[in-house]
């Protein structure tokens, strides 16, 4: 922890607590922002005896902490959860570049079409909100929505797949051809289900926040000259 967070913790200590080293009647609660940009919520609970945990919410990390634990152990255990969640990252960010998508495609490409589909451009784009990929059979090239970025690795490898078969037939849409080469992916009826629940909860936490029938992401594909 940095020693602006630290002196951050520190005077809302102050400010909450009675008195120094003193514990406040209610669940405190701390913000700073950590090394690399990287927003922390530190929230102190009384429910709490032993267990101390983090997650990902509201755009920040979350550290929930005993009440009782003292200032030293809590730094401690705060740093080890803003490195742990920094190393998760670094990891999750690794296998979303263009190039090992590129190479994750082309992997699957030799793998079920024997390198047929042989795509010039395979890359990740953030504004494609209405579908899950793209293919162009005359420019050979592939897009996949970032949105694929926060799904399980086969679900992503399933709409790469569900593309390089439109670059392998492009004049059959999806016809019998084209379901017949999708039908070589092993876990295809599982990342169906994936995919369209998703969406159903997507639209449906969408409508109830009152969002247009037009504003809401319909998750498809979409095959492109």
């Amino acid at each position: 922890m940095n020693w602006l967070a630290d002196q951050a913790i520190r005077g809302q200590r102050r400010k909450q607590g009675k008195g120094r080293g003193e514990m406040p009647a209610f669940p405190k609660t701390v913000d700073f922002v950590a090394p690399d940009e990287i927003p922390v919520r530190i929230i102190r609970s009384a429910k709490r005896r032993k267990t101390i945990s983090s997650q990902w919410r509201d755009n920040r990390l979350v550290v929930q902490v005993p009440a009782a634990l003292d200032e030293k152990s809590e730094r401690t255990f705060v740093d080890e959860m803003i490195a742990k969640y920094r190393k998760g990252r670094h990891a999750r960010t690794a296998g979303h570049t263009d190039d090992a998508l590129e190479l994750r495609a082309a992997s699957l490409d030799e793998k079920y079409f024997a390198g047929r589909g042989a795509p010039e451009s395979v890359r990740w784009v953030s504004n494609q909100n209405k579908r899950w990929g793209s293919a162009s059979y005359r420019q050979r090239t592939i897009r996949l929505s970032a949105t694929l970025q926060h799904m399980p690795s086969w679900v992503q490898d399933y709409v790469l797949v569900h593309e390089l078969a439109h670059l392998v037939v492009p004049k059959s849409g999806h016809g019998p051809e084209f379901q017949a080469l999708l039908n070589r992916f092993e876990r295809r009826a599982q990342a169906d289900i994936f995919l369209e629940a998703f969406h159903a909860g997507y639209n449906a936490h969408a409508k109830e926040l009152g969002r247009a029938d037009d504003e809401l992401s319909g998750f498809g594909d979409d095959e492109e000259q």
